[in-house]
């Protein structure tokens, strides 16, 4: 069975983080989970504003519940809000429809987890999970 490692979040973190430094983003907050929705690694950057990494959570577990990149994601938001918020109870109330995070595969497409990130604006946010995964070799899938 193909599964998101500890060292393959860390990379992934540290691309996102090295990404952001270099472009002079806001600070950060990170959550990788693996393809069951269980976290993997977190990290809130200082200077994070209160709510950051619950916000990056909601990213990644609405993803990651839904099967699906967080583009589209806010697409089915803005379509259908009824189903989002329905969804959003059904796990719990933790999904934020909205960019800043993808889902991880592998090389064969195989889906290994997902990154939410929040601090920026939605693209910065994506941007540099977009950096992370490609760091640790994996490929992003944003649903766009």
């Amino acid at each position: 069975m193909t599964m998101l490692t500890l060292d393959q979040a860390r990379t992934i973190v540290d691309g996102a983080l090295k990404h952001a430094r270099e472009q002079g983003f806001k600070p950060l907050a990170i959550a990788v989970l693996d393809a069951r929705g269980a976290q993997k690694l977190f990290v809130a950057q200082d200077g994070t504003s209160l709510k950051r990494g619950e916000i990056a959570l909601g990213k990644a577990n609405g993803a990651i519940a839904l099967g699906v990149g967080p583009r589209t994601l806010n697409k089915m938001a803005l379509e259908r809000p009824h189903f989002i918020n329905g969804a959003s109870l059904a796990i719990g109330g933790s999904l934020v429809p909205v960019p800043g995070g993808a889902l991880i595969r592998d090389t064969d497409g195989i889906l290994l987890g997902v990154i939410g990130i929040s601090g920026d604006t939605s693209d910065n946010d994506e941007a540099a999970a977009l950096a992370g995964i490609a760091a640790a070799g994996l490929l992003a899938d944003t649903g766009a």
